[in-house]
């Protein structure tokens, strides 16, 4: 009974619990240790730079770090405020100094990026700084008369601050007043929500077409015989050989004015020379030309799932009675979702992303909101572009949330 009441321990006399404990520690470390390159790797060229681009579609100090002066005043006085002599003389004083040091191009990018047409004036302001003198009201008066709108001091206060909202109101179609009020853009100015959605519907319906034509594609991949799947398999496999840009422009000579598809539609009557169809450079040609591309990454997870379906469920249904649309909608299909979402989820998330394909083929119809992420950073303001990429990501998260609320991504399958 005493040799019962002992604590279990191991062969060199600890407590058995302890040394579990201990081994338990050990194995966890062990772990660690092996996944710490991947999650180094992933921190260093995924986490650290979407926070660079977070903290940068909020960050620009390219007035304020160039115009100290008139940025104290902004800060002094509240919201609305009109400029009195005191915060003419402190721009003049900035604009003294960014004249010798050949930086008012700068801070009048800053503040063209709030209110359009506002570089120009800060540049040629800057030309005649140093004839600048008291009363300095007057004295930028002389210089333009714009130096009296309301809109442009309120455009100059929004700058003042490194960090700001604007960035993100420029992307919703939003501006502020010169009283500081927030409120839609002019009709014919609207051009950033309207692609962001225009970029999901897009995306869907690419989406919709590759399941449409992948679904039977990897059917037959799962039920052909191994030689004629391999085969198939190999073709399906076979765009990934070749350069994205060279399947690209082919598409620009099969579906051009004069390409191959219009003069075969030609050749076999079913349109005249006149009647071409314009199947390039717009939004047809960016759809096309995406779901070839995207294609393959649906076929492959539909296949993953399909190839391990037993054919018995199907034979024994028919064999119940069940039709072939029967069988195929509540026996098959149903064993085929984890591979659909999985395929779709693939597929909507590359297509919303893309930019070489509708830059190439697209035209100006066919642009995508990733067209014009990149032609800010073209035009050097990365802010707008961090700004734009950070709503991009935002909204592919809350479909990728959503679709886990409603489907569960524990049951994605990709093989």
């Amino acid at each position: 009974m005493a040799d019962a009441a002992l604590p279990l321990t191991t062969a060199d006399g600890r407590p058995l619990k302890t040394a579990l404990a201990a081994a338990q520690a050990r194995a966890r470390r062990r772990a660690f240790l092996l996944v710490l390159p991947l999650l180094a790797f992933v921190i260093l060229t995924f986490v650290i730079p979407i926070g660079q681009m977070l903290h940068r579609s909020i960050h620009h100090d390219g007035f304020s770090a160039n115009a100290p002066a008139v940025s104290a005043w902004f800060a002094a006085n509240p919201a609305g405020a009109a400029p009195d002599e005191a915060a003419y003389a402190a721009l003049a004083e900035d604009f003294k100094a960014m004249k010798a040091a050949k930086t008012a191009g700068e801070a009048g990018t800053r503040v063209n990026y709030t209110l359009p047409e506002s570089r120009s004036l800060f540049t040629k302001t800057a030309r005649d700084a140093d004839d600048l003198a008291p009363p300095y009201k007057e004295a930028f008066l002389a210089i333009d008369p714009k130096w009296g709108d309301p809109a442009v001091w309120e455009a100059m206060r929004t700058s003042s601050s490194a960090y700001t909202a604007d960035f993100y109101l420029i992307g919703a179609d939003l501006e502020r007043g010169p009283d500081g009020s927030i409120h839609r853009v002019q009709e014919n100015q609207r051009i950033y929500i309207y692609l962001f959605v225009k970029t999901f519907v897009l995306s869907a319906v690419i989406t919709g077409i590759c399941l449409l034509l992948a679904f039977p594609v990897a059917h037959l991949l799962a039920t052909l015989p191994m030689a004629k799947a391999n085969l198939l398999m190999i073709l399906v496999l076979l765009p990934f050989w070749t350069s994205l840009l060279v399947r690209t422009t082919s598409w620009i000579v099969l579906l051009q004015g004069q390409g191959v598809v219009n003069e075969m539609l030609i050749a076999m009557g079913f349109i005249g020379d006149d009647g071409r169809l314009k199947m390039i450079y717009n939004q047809t040609g960016t759809i096309v030309v995406m779901t070839h591309i995207l294609l393959p990454f649906m076929i492959l997870p539909l296949y993953s799932v399909m190839r391990v379906i037993p054919p018995s469920y199907a034979r024994a249904a028919r064999s119940l009675g069940a039709t072939s649309w029967t069988t195929f909608r509540r026996i098959y299909l149903p064993q085929t979702l984890p591979g659909i979402g999985a395929g779709s989820l693939l597929v909507f998330i590359l297509a919303v992303g893309y930019y070489i394909t509708p830059a190439l083929v697209g035209g100006a119809d066919g642009q995508l909101f990733s067209n014009l992420i990149q032609f800010h950073m073209s035009k050097s303001n990365w802010s707008m572009a961090a700004a734009l990429s950070a709503m991009l990501l935002l909204g592919v998260l809350l479909l990728y949330w959503l679709y886990d609320r409603l489907v569960g991504i524990d049951n994605l399958k990709l093989g």
